[in-house]
């Protein structure tokens, strides 16, 4: 069984930073990607992040473009998303996801989820920015 647990958020002033944690457990699981999406209220889901395993190719939306780094730790099996700049409008649950690629056509998708991917999500952890 694969688990992921999400961490790190918090409240944090505009133009601060902080780092978002994420770890996978499960016997032997090696996924092929792992990203951030993040939810705000009123607001459409966005893919935020990703990274993958084979290549280490990471993608970022074009509103944290410049900000937020995505980075691995592949002894520990973690992601972590080092965002900086921080601003009100960065306000949002983050969702930490992995997944596994159901076609090898996909191995290389970095953009989205791909679409018939396994896919195992974190809890979410809440970043609150203060203007």
């Amino acid at each position: 069984q694969v688990t992921v647990t999400d961490s790190g958020g918090g409240l944090v002033q505009a133009g601060g930073s902080l780092r978002l944690s994420c770890a996978i457990s499960g016997r032997a699981f090696i996924p092929d990607g792992m990203g951030w999406v993040r939810q705000a209220p009123e607001k459409e889901r966005e893919f935020v992040a990703s990274i993958l395993w084979n290549t280490n190719n990471t993608h970022y939306s074009a509103s944290v473009k410049g900000r937020f780094t995505i980075s691995r730790d592949n002894a520990q099996n973690t992601v972590y998303l080092q965002m900086n700049g921080l601003r009100a409008d960065d306000t949002a649950v983050y969702y930490c996801t992995a997944w596994q690629v159901g076609a090898s056509w996909e191995r290389n998708v970095l953009t989205t989820i791909p679409p018939s991917a396994n896919v195992w999500w974190g809890q979410g952890t809440q970043v609150t920015v203060s203007s």
